[in-house]
């Protein structure tokens, strides 16, 4: 079973829009999980210890039995469980099972690979929690694993009905350094954060999870006073005398509740690179909290990374401990920096039968959508992700969504006027292609309609006009997902622009 929830073609633009939506989203659950742990409740001989045991396998069911638990408690003298094996006492086994006859569920495989990798940092934190913090507040053990492996459990949630929403975000944001604030309310129209807060308390997750993003939303002064302190990690004397100077912040920083953040901040940077600023910082804060000098720190970190991917990587799935056998200075490219793959050889016959149709001297086309959905189909086929084909009228003032591809269903209403965009008015003079790249994409992009940018998102863009007895006819405008062009499919592009240049022509005079 898939995720039932109703998802709108757009993104919210509001935080209690967004909160309405990703409450009611249901995440699935790995079907071998959800069957052992089925057949543990089926079990008189399980204890409860036995089934939290299971179910912490999953992140996602997990997350549900907590969450159903608390919805109860809500209003009621009980406190909010804080740990699974609570959980699952208040809620009792029968409400238990019932719950997971519920929750959806497919082959690990089959869950979207967004979902699961997200979900797998949260794995790695909850390992570098129990590391470094778990011995050490033996007492507090419960605590620190569940508030870490569930401090991201909201982005879980928008990782499954807007991936590429997360993957356009941490590509700006993480590897581009764009402003989090720009990025965020131009993609999401909240702040990210602020998202994740409000959830955590609709959801009644563990108090160091809402503790933690308040942090992070409030007391973003306090993170900054004691990241700057935690900086000077070569002179730890200086470093106590300055927190020793300022009780508050010495009192802010022992918090127990800090622990969360703290691993989930080390997890999150190592998922770009092991020596990378952001990365640094962490860690410096994780030796001014823990008392520990920065190569223990350090040394710390990579075991525990180590012992992460043992028990929790998927062989489809990123984890920054594959990257320990790199050079110390490397990092992993993200996707949107890595050349879209060139089309396959099935794919390429797909896009030569198209073109060799948009070809014939006698046009085989009825009317201009049949003629539009053939050169649609070769631009997909020579490897085009999203395409956009438009009509211009008599007065070259108006373009009109002809066909379209990749792209919301929304889009197919889309009408720019040409007198907005001194790049239009150019493409519309005579036939002509223009190429953005991160290069160009600064001195171009601002002349493009709103509208265009919205549906084409990233760096690398191409934009063609048709022409036909002298007027140009048609604007293509496509792209590979926003990532670096295949050249392949570049050449390819070109020659599906001239097929049906040629097509538009025969389609044209076919009655002379």
């Amino acid at each position: 079973m898939s995720n039932e929830t109703s998802v709108p073609h757009s993104p919210p633009t509001s935080l209690d829009a967004w909160v309405k939506l990703l409450n009611g989203v249901r995440l699935p659950v790995p079907q071998a999980n959800h069957d052992r742990v089925c057949k543990a409740i089926a079990n008189n001989r399980s204890s409860l210890r036995d089934i939290a045991d299971l179910m912490q396998n999953s992140p996602a069911l997990a997350l549900s039995v907590i969450r159903e638990a608390n919805r109860h408690s809500h209003g009621s003298m009980s406190e909010a469980a804080e740990n699974l094996e609570v959980a699952v006492n208040r809620l009792g086994l029968k409400r238990t099972e019932e719950l997971l006859e519920q929750l959806p569920t497919l082959p690990e495989e089959k869950i979207p690979k967004e979902l699961r990798q997200l979900q797998l940092i949260s794995q790695h934190a909850t390992q570098q929690a129990n590391g470094f913090f778990a011995g050490r507040l033996a007492r507090l053990w419960q605590d620190i694993h569940w508030g870490s492996l569930l401090f991201l459990s909201p982005l879980w949630a928008m990782a499954l009905v807007y991936p590429k929403l997360m993957e356009e975000w941490e590509l700006r944001v993480i590897y581009k350094h764009e402003s989090a604030r720009k990025v965020e309310m131009q993609l999401f129209g909240v702040r990210l954060m602020e998202l994740c807060q409000a959830l955590v308390q609709v959801w009644h997750l563990p108090i160091w999870v809402q503790q933690g993003y308040r942090l992070l939303t409030r007391e973003r002064r306090q993170l900054a006073k004691a990241m700057l302190i935690a900086r000077d990690n070569e002179h730890p004397l200086r470093q106590q005398q300055r927190l020793d100077a300022d009780p508050d912040l010495q009192r802010w920083l022992n918090q127990p509740a800090n622990c969360v953040l703290l691993a989930n901040g080390l997890a999150l940077a190592a998922q770009h690179s092991w020596n990378n600023p952001h990365g640094r910082r962490w860690q410096n804060l994780t030796g001014l909290y823990l008392q520990m000098p920065i190569a223990q720190v350090q040394q710390q970190l990579h075991q525990q990374a180590a012992t992460s991917a043992r028990h929790d990587s998927q062989p489809d799935l990123w984890h920054p401990a594959q990257a320990l056998l790199w050079p110390w200075d490397a990092r992993r490219l993200h996707s949107g920096e890595q050349p879209a793959p060139a089309p396959t050889a099935e794919e390429l016959a797909k896009w030569r039968k198209a073109c060799s149709e948009l070809l014939l001297e006698q046009s085989p086309f009825t009317n201009a959508v049949h003629l539009t959905s053939f050169a649609r189909d070769a631009l997909v086929a020579c490897g085009m992700r999203r395409v956009l084909l438009l009509m211009v009228d008599r007065s070259l003032s108006h373009l009109r969504v002809q066909q379209l591809y990749g792209l919301p269903k929304e889009a197919v209403g889309l009408t720019l006027q040409t007198k907005q965009s001194s790049l239009l008015q150019r493409l519309l003079e005579k036939s002509a292609q223009v190429r953005l790249t991160p290069a160009n994409n600064a001195q171009y992009s601002s002349h493009l309609p709103g509208q265009l940018r919205q549906l084409f998102r990233g760096d690398h863009l191409l934009l063609r006009s048709l022409s036909c007895n002298g007027r140009v006819l048609m604007l293509v405008i496509a792209d590979q997902g926003g990532v670096p062009f295949s050249e392949i499919s570049v050449q390819a592009f070109g020659k599906t622009a001239q097929c049906i240049e040629k097509a538009l022509h025969s389609f044209t005079n076919r009655s002379q």
